[in-house]
């Protein structure tokens, strides 16, 4: 197989309220304006330690006045962020390569096949020496076995009922619980500013449509993720998309710039990450003419989450931390910086 790599938001609708004499008018902007300043200060942010909220305010506030210097239109006001380890657990593996080893043991029955496959048989048992040893090859011949032959819906459906229902072995809650308070509240004080909020990662972009929405507030069309071809048909007069085999454009590192540009069309003014995989993404957010700002989530918290950045096969942090350095990213220490990692 060929890779290629290439709810918060508050709307005050006052009414035009007039009172018998007309210099007593309500003017309505203003008084938006100071609701939505006051929500802002008083409740934005709670789960994130005093300075990195401040810096995150600051910068919005900033960027919102306008007449200010820095002053971003709303039609430019586009956050981009990763979504492995940036907005939920990337640890102890991705939670998309989870579901597919739960895919695959879960259908092992009914593909005899499979069972002759050292990959696949070890995967589902448990077993990913054969995997790790067959590398890219074994890994792409895995995502083809639990992605295709399935219909847009079927495929949706699959993960919504395993997204719903799977349990976590390390927090013993179903995986659509396990996102990042800190980041939920991020996105929504975002939103609240006139953000148009993305996901741009390195995960399956037709796997996480199936939940974003409902994690975080964002519609399946403001996905980019890696994605693999599809057949279009129609099948007993229904109009049909079906997941096939095929190439797959990696959406990771020099491929989310390459991925914004063709799907966004704009350079992001915030970006938001955990990895040397973001770093191009933070790159290209970095060089917008805009007052931008770049946050990178440093996972250090290892009783309440996860630690690592160097020893990982996923998340892998380094050289984005240098860079952070040279052109003053925030770098977020999960410990430190989350009053709480998650809403339970």
């Amino acid at each position: 197989m060929k890779i290629t790599y290439p709810t918060l938001f508050i709307i005050f609708a006052l009414c035009a309220l007039t009172s018998c004499k007309e210099g007593n008018k309500i003017d309505i902007k203003s008084e938006s304006e100071m609701a939505v300043a006051k929500f802002e200060t008083k409740n934005a942010l709670s789960a994130w330690a005093d300075a990195p909220k401040k810096r995150i305010i600051d910068w919005v506030t900033a960027v919102t006045t306008e007449g200010a210097s820095d002053f971003i239109p709303v039609a430019d006001r586009i956050a981009v962020f990763d979504n492995d380890g940036t907005l939920w657990p990337e640890q102890p593996v991705p939670n998309q390569a989870q579901y597919m080893f739960d895919y695959l043991k879960k259908e092992m029955p009914n593909h005899p096949e499979w069972q002759k496959d050292a990959v696949l048989n070890g995967a589902a048992k448990g077993d990913f020496e054969p995997l790790k040893k067959a590398g890219m090859i074994g890994l792409m011949n895995l995502i083809d076995k639990t992605h295709t032959v399935q219909t847009e819906d079927e495929f949706e459906a699959s993960v919504k009922t395993w997204i719903d229902t799977t349990m976590s072995k390390k927090y013993n809650r179903p995986y659509n619980e396990i996102v990042y308070l800190p980041m939920i509240q991020l996105l929504d004080y975002l939103k609240a500013n006139e953000f148009k909020n993305f996901i741009v990662s390195g995960g399956g972009a037709d796997f996480m449509r199936a939940f974003a929405e409902e994690a975080y507030d964002i519609p399946p069309y403001q996905v980019i993720g890696s994605y693999g071809e599809t057949k279009y048909e129609v099948i007993d007069g229904v109009p049909t998309i079906t997941k096939v085999s095929g190439d797959v454009y990696v959406d990771d590192k020099a491929g989310k710039p390459q991925a914004i540009h063709r799907f966004i069309g704009k350079k992001p003014v915030f970006c938001g990450g955990n990895s040397d995989g973001d770093q191009a993404m933070m790159q290209y957010t970095s060089s917008s003419k805009y007052k931008s700002m770049c946050v990178i989530l440093h996972h250090t918290d290892g009783e309440r989450e996860f630690e690592y950045d160097l020893k990982t096969l996923s998340g892998h942090l380094e050289t984005a931390l240098v860079e952070a350095k040279e052109k003053n990213w925030l770098v977020v220490d999960m410990k430190n910086d989350f009053k709480t990692i998650f809403n339970f």
